[in-house]
This record gives structure tokens, C-alpha cells and sequence, in this order.
């Protein structure tokens, strides 16, 4: 992206441009060499490897030079729709496929409002814009599986290794999407947002402070807002009662919708920390956390290592980064760092 693409005058026209940008990126095709596996014959070759070891002609096309193999088109989608069901983060953020780091622009900082007096001229101060990258970082994972199982005709070996990929991948996805210190891994949002109120403890947490958060998020992001928490946060809230003694939740009506909390439906992760200088809730539009997936995910089976453990070991690899493009669409409570000076206060 080059800077005459960063002559941003408002909020608005940079909202405007980066939905304009997630489009054009959402479900691009990599490249050329890549979209060879879309085809019936590579999907067959590369599920019969899977099972055999074997590597046919119509497998090498895919193959990524270290003993691995791009996966499939269509196999490829089935993963994906398997990592949003197991990352929270993947269902509520913009997915995006790159091909190279993503420049982005970012408010840096907003305008100030100024008094004029009559016949006196305007001062122009328009908000400024930086950038943010979205990068590449490798996650990588391995799943054994028995001889007996592969010699089972049974057994669906693909939905196993679909599943057992996602599991793990969708976890380490949702820990560092969240809290990640980016060091090898992507920056947890938890870094990339402002808190717009900080409480002693956790059993400090009251339905106004709720209330504060939502009405600290301006208003086109509380629209689509949806509200993220620990499970210690979700644990406290849900037995709070409002001051007619009514319960301030909605329940949902099936097991697979989410609660809501004072009409924001709420999500809960096992990755947010309610302890002392944590972030134990989080609050926005998260339509503005953009996940790249950079490339596509590769499959590697390894027949030798495992081999006299009975074993066959396959290993999955992507590379994905994630940031929010939209700092003002997201807010946060956080617990202050010092248990000390909470107490004492």
C-alpha cells in the first residue's frame, strides 16, 4: 500500500476503506501455482498419501519442498469451518487471505474541536492516520495416529485429522488472538485496546460499571457489539440482579445461542485472565479484527519417525497473524496491577 492510500480525512472515509479493503481481500485466490488443488484428482492423490504414504504424480504439484503438501481446496474449506467453530475469534473477526504483509491505516489520533469567533477563519485539525501490519506467524501441530487405525476401513481418517487439527490449532488460534505477547506468535488484542475503566478486583465489577463500557464505545460500534469475558467475569455477572431484584441476563432459548447482558450477547473464552492487571472483559465490534491467513495450510505425514511406536504422525502448518484494524471499535474493563493498592483503596 502505498502513502497517497492513507489520505484519510475522518473516521468515517477510513471505516469506509477498510471494509472496502477487507471485500477485496475476503476469499482471494493466493495464486496460480496454488489453485491447482482445486481439482477432483489432487484431492483423491492427496487423501489416498494420507492413508498410504504413497505420492503420485498429481500429489507432486502440491508438494511445499520440505516432504509437505498444500491441502486441497475443498478440504481446505472444511478446516477452516472447523477452526470458527473451535475459535471464538475466528467466528466474530474478518477473515481475510494474504499473499504478503498487509499495510493497514490507523487512527492515531482524533481531531480537536475549537471555538471560532464571528469573521475569524477555520483551523483545520483532522484526525491522524498511522499503520498497522499484518504479518505472518507459523503454528504448527501434530496428531498421531495408530497403524490398526489406518488399516481400518471404518474409520474416516480425513474428518479425524480435520477434527484433531482443529482442536488444537483453533485453541493455540484463540490464546494468542487474545493474550498472545507477540513474541513468535500473533499480539492478543487485549494489547491493542484501551481500557475505558479499571476496577480493583474482579467482585468489584457492578452492573454500572457494564454500563460505563458499553456507552465508552461509540456509537456505530454499538450496533453489532458483542461482549467477550472470562469465565470468573462470567461467573460474578450472571448472579448480579438489577434494582428491581430481575435478573439482568437473557437466557438463551438453545443451547447453542450465547446469553445476552443488558441486551449484548456475551461470549465466554477460558483465555482471558481475571486476575490482578488482566483484562477480564472485552467490548466491541469485532467485525474490525482482521485475521490473515497467509498462503495456505500444508499437511506433512511422517512415516519414518513414529514407525517403531506403531505410530504415523501427520503435521499441519499455517501461517496466520491478526490485529485490530479499528482500535476505537473495541473497548475493555481491566483489573488494576497492583493488589496492594486495590486494597487499599
Amino acid at each position: 500500500m502505498n502513502n497517497n492510500n492513507l489520505t484519510i480525512n475522518s473516521v468515517e472515509e477510513l471505516r469506509a476503506r477498510l471494509d472496502e479493503m477487507a471485500a477485496k481481500f475476503a476469499g482471494t485466490n493466493i495464486s496460480a501455482t496454488e489453485n491447482k488443488t482445486t481439482d477432483i484428482s489432487y484431492r483423491n492423490a492427496f487423501l489416498d498419501h494420507l492413508h498410504t504414504g504413497l505420492v503420485s504424480n498429481v500429489l507432486k504439484k502440491g508438494s511445499d519442498g520440505t516432504g509437505g503438501y498444500l491441502v486441497p481446496d475443498t478440504y481446505e474449506e472444511e478446516l477452516v469451518q472447523a477452526l470458527r467453530d473451535k475459535n471464538l475469534m475466528r467466528r466474530l473477526g474478518k477473515i481475510i487471505s494474504t499473499t504478503t504483509n498487509l499495510k493497514i491505516p490507523v487512527v492515531d489520533a482524533h481531531g480537536e474541536a475549537f471555538w471560532v469567533e464571528e469573521g475569524e477563519s477555520y483551523s483545520f485539525t483532522n484526525e491522524s492516520f498511522g499503520q498497522i501490519e499484518i504479518d505472518a506467524y507459523k503454528l504448527a501441530v501434530v496428531i498421531l495416529v495408530s497403524d490398526e487405525m489406518l488399516e481400518d476401513s471404518g474409520i474416516d481418517l480425513e474428518a479425524y485429522i480435520k477434527s484433531s487439527f482443529a482442536d488444537a490449532l483453533g485453541d493455540a488460534e484463540e490464546e494468542a488472538f487474545l493474550t498472545g505477547n507477540g513474541k513468535g506468535k500473533p499480539v492478543g488484542i487485549i494489547h491493542q485496546t484501551e481500557a475505558a475503566l479499571e476496577v480493583n478486583t474482579l467482585s468489584s465489577i457492578t452492573l454500572d460499571d457494564v454500563v460505563d463500557l458499553q456507552y465508552s464505545l461509540k456509537q456505530p460500534y454499538r450496533k453489532n457489539a458483542v461482549c467477550i469475558m472470562s469465565e470468573e467475569a462470567y461467573f460474578h455477572l450472571r448472579k448480579i440482579k438489577t434494582f428491581n431484584g430481575k435478573p439482568a441476563w437473557e437466557s438463551s432459548l438453545t443451547e447453542s445461542e450465547p446469553d445476552k447482558l443488558l441486551g449484548h450477547t456475551v461470549f465466554v473464552t477460558k483465555y482471558l485472565n481475571s486476575e490482578y492487571g488482566n483484562t477480564p472483559i472485552l467490548y466491541g465490534d469485532f467485525s474490525y479484527y482482521w485475521i490473515g491467513d497467509r498462503g495456505k495450510r500444508h499437511i506433512k505425514r511422517l512415516s519414518e519417525r513414529y514407525a517403531d511406536r506403531g505410530l504415523v504422525g501427520y503435521q499441519a502448518s499455517q501461517r496466520v497473524d491478526a490485529k485490530l484494524v479499528l482500535p476505537e471499535a473495541v473497548k475493555s474493563i481491566k483489573v488494576k496491577s497492583n493488589k496492594n493498592q486495590s486494597q487499599s483503596e
